[in-house]
């Protein structure tokens, strides 16, 4: 284990010098992982952290950062050492084995599908940093987190409410915003076969996620134009001034799922298992407009006059919206766990979008209210299949000189995307074709890995991953013409190595070694537009991303605690980022390969027991990254430059006192430094709407079980109210409580 929150403290000079050795419960890792990794356990996520959604469990690990704008926000993307929160697909998720990663993308609107892990089902979730180990596709290049869910011995129910509440200002809005969650779980053993299930609800109202806005005018009000007031001004991310009209993007989200497990003992060895997932989700995205007319009526769209200037308010200023959505997961596994010579795995997921339809209107409020025109997006067809199967074989067991696995994966992710017009954007069907987009990408790898303990303390850890790439029956349609695209099949091979010495009973020593290729997504690859007869927005003929990762860490025993220090690299060419191309006339904006990025950097982690004083728990990490643009040919103003969203600085600390076995006390904190939100930088003012800003976080929580079933917790999430921004403003003080019942 790194520094998360658990120790290591049975390191000794005879040991298989594992790189992670947990107390308490086991991890979903390879225990000869030639990478770091981080933990955290069902227990420490109770009394640490306030927990809604899964991956909030994970928001005080060393270098990571969850794009998480609100409660129920379905864009909660992963971020890293080298990767921001622009890429989503330089991340891996997994439960239980089985992938929930949306790889049919790369940006924010591809998030990992977290809803179908409530909190209460969590065991322990594992973090995985870099790309090295030979077992994982080449989007490990950020982080692989494993979340492991509990499998009962005995019958078991839990129940869980949770309230919260956030106070937020900003601009013209001062409101609470409001939500509750309700969860329960039931699970039991019959001999061999065990089952778990639970069901979840979620009511929540999200902050403005967007506002509208307007450049500063110079151009004098007519006579014909609405004289308004209640604008507010200030200026963007680049310092130009600007009108702020009303808030945007005001989300109203419910959501349930359901979850069944299902395992079966085949042989004391030999365990079979089924996941059933089920979610689905109600959002009404509502609008607030500032200004008022002279009858003090809300203004949507129009000329308006703001001091005497003119300012047109497009029809799609305040665009309302709603969306409805089914989600369908199944996964099935197959694992021996002998702990002999040979162990054997496979996992097969299948995950289908199985509704998924978004409504808007063409026409201005307020008479969009009652209907009208607009456009419905429908995104059912969308998902994936994936297929793992692992070998381990630990060749003269007794003497534990080679630990090998080897395996193969194939993974299909499928696109079909269409936007259609409507008569009445509330109730009304679908009428002619705005735009569509369809595509499949296929992969087919084997990888083998082998473990050499070839001295007392000494470890070799070699692997190598080869990957055959398929793009195929892609297609870019506008409301008249459909473009296909050619079929495209490519080969890749990425060795990874790691050297690993157990120096002292106390001191582990590790360099690591990786090559990583990210493949495009079908979306990069064919989700675009057509303009006179041509493709824009998408590039069909993008090159995969390509990274060579190094890492140098030192982990000290320190007995109550671990002391971690990692010196990291990567030097990652053709990333793919959304940028214009300036070296052609006109300019041309899509996705686009970026020649070459370095970003190396320094992350010291630490965490102890009992620190001081009994009872007092401490864990907390700094990490420095200089991320550059080196080169790129297509904009040249970016060389020199910072990775878009990659800050200089990030930290965080969590300090628990546990008063006596019931009573706990929590105190953290966040830290991010400054970042970009530009790849060439221009973003001078990045503490506003639309910026990238710092943040400065802390966080409290109390969790007192005040019976033998049952146990209450509060606490306070932005305790010291920070105002920060992701582009879009980040969440405000907000407060929790919950009452839960364990049998």
């Amino acid at each position: 284990a790194g520094s998360g929150f658990c120790a290591d403290t049975d390191r000794t000079a005879d040991t298989q010098l594992p790189e992670t050795v947990v107390r308490g419960e086991k991890p979903a890792v390879d225990r000869n992982l030639p990478a770091v990794s981080e933990s955290v356990t069902a227990a420490e996520i109770a009394e640490t952290v306030n927990a809604v959604n899964v991956e909030d469990a994970v928001k005080y690990l060393p270098s990571l950062q969850i794009r998480k704008r609100y409660i129920g926000d379905r864009n909660a993307i992963v971020a890293s050492r080298s990767s921001g929160t622009l890429v989503s697909a330089r991340s891996l998720v997994y439960a239980d084995g089985l992938l929930l990663s949306n790889l049919l993308g790369n940006s924010f609107g591809f998030p990992p599908r977290w809803s179908l892990v409530s909190p209460e089902e969590i065991k322990r979730i594992d973090v995985i940093y870099g790309p090295f180990s030979a077992a994982y596709p080449g989007n490990s290049m950020g982080a692989t987190i494993h979340m492991t869910t509990r499998l009962p011995e005995t019958f078991e129910a839990h129940a869980k409410v949770q309230g919260f509440r956030q106070d937020f200002k900003l601009y013209g809005t001062d409101d609470d915003y409001n939500g509750s969650q309700i969860n329960a779980v039931l699970g039991n053993r019959d001999g061999k076969l065990a089952w778990f299930a639970g069901v979840n609800h979620l009511d929540n109202h999200g902050h403005p996620m967007t506002f509208a806005t307007g450049a500063t005018s110079t151009t004098a009000a007519g006579g014909g134009d609405t004289a308004v007031t209640g604008t507010h001004q200030d200026r963007d991310a680049n310092g130009n001034g600007r009108v702020v009209y009303g808030a945007t993007g005001i989300d109203h989200t419910v959501q349930d799922n359901f979850k069944l497990r299902l395992t079966y003992d085949l042989a004391p060895a030999l365990r079979a298992s089924y996941l059933l997932g089920y979610w689905q989700n109600d959002s009404d995205v509502t609008v607030q407009s500032y200004l008022r007319d002279a009858a003090g009526n809300p203004v949507y769209s129009g000329n308006v006059n703001i001091g005497g200037f003119r300012y047109t308010l497009a029809t799609s200023a305040f665009q309302p919206s709603k969306r409805t959505e089914e989600h369908w997961m199944h996964g099935l596994s197959l694992k021996t766990d002998t702990k002999g010579e040979w162990d054997y795995e496979a996992a097969f997921t299948y995950y289908t979008f199985g509704k998924d339809e978004q409504r808007s209107p063409t026409t201005a409020l307020p008479g969009a209210q009652s209907g009208g025109a607009g456009q419905i997006a429908l995104a059912d067809g969308n998902g994936w299949r994936t297929l793992d199967l692992k070998a381990d074989w630990r060749p003269g067991l007794e003497r534990g000189r080679h630990e090998a696995s080897f395996g193969y994966h194939y993974d299909r992710y499928v696109l079909d995307s269409r936007v259609f017009n409507t008569a009445d954007w509330l109730n009304g069907g679908t009428t002619t074709r705005v735009s569509a987009f369809a595509g499949n990408t296929e992969t087919q790898a084997l990888f083998a890995q082998d473990a050499w303990r070839f001295a007392p303390d000494w470890k070799l850890t070699l692997g190598g991953r080869y990957e055959h790439w398929h793009a195929f029956d892609g297609a870019t349609s506008n409301s008249t013409t459909t473009i296909n695209h050619n079929t495209r099949t490519e080969d890749f091979f990425s060795p990874k190595a790691a050297l690993a010495l157990q120096a002292t009973p106390d001191w582990l020593l590790r360099a690591s070694l990786g090559r990583a290729y990210r493949m495009p997504t079908v979306s990069e690859l064919f989700q675009g537009s057509i303009s006179s007869g041509a493709i824009v927005n998408n590039d069909p003929n993008l090159k995969p991303e390509m990274a060579w990762s190094g890492e140098l860490t030192a982990e000290r025993n320190l007995g109550h605690g671990l002391l971690r220090l990692s010196l990291f690299q990567e030097d990652a060419h053709d990333a793919l980022y959304s940028q214009t191309d300036t070296t052609v006339t006109p300019t041309v904006t899509n996705i686009q390969n970026i020649d070459k990025i370095r970003t190396r950097g320094v992350e010291v982690a630490l965490q102890g027991k009992d620190v001081g004083l009994r009872g007092l728990d401490l864990s907390g990490s700094v990490t420095y990254a200089d991320s550059e643009i080196l080169k790129n040919d297509k904009n040249p103003a970016s060389v020199g430059k910072q990775q878009p969203r990659v800050p200089d600085w990030r930290a965080s600390a969590v300090a628990t006192w546990h008063q006596d076995s019931r009573l706990s006390y929590t105190l953290a904190a966040r830290y991010s430094g400054r970042q970009y939100n530009t790849l060439d930088n221009t973003d001078s003012n990045p503490d506003t709407y639309g910026g990238t800003s710092r943040l400065f976080v802390v966080d409290a929580r109390v969790n007192y079980k005040f019976a033998k079933r049952y146990t209450a917790s509060a606490g306070v999430d932005n305790l010291n109210n920070y105002k920060h921004y992701l582009a879009h403003p980040m969440p405000q003080r907000t407060f929790h409580a919950e009452a839960k019942f364990d049998f």
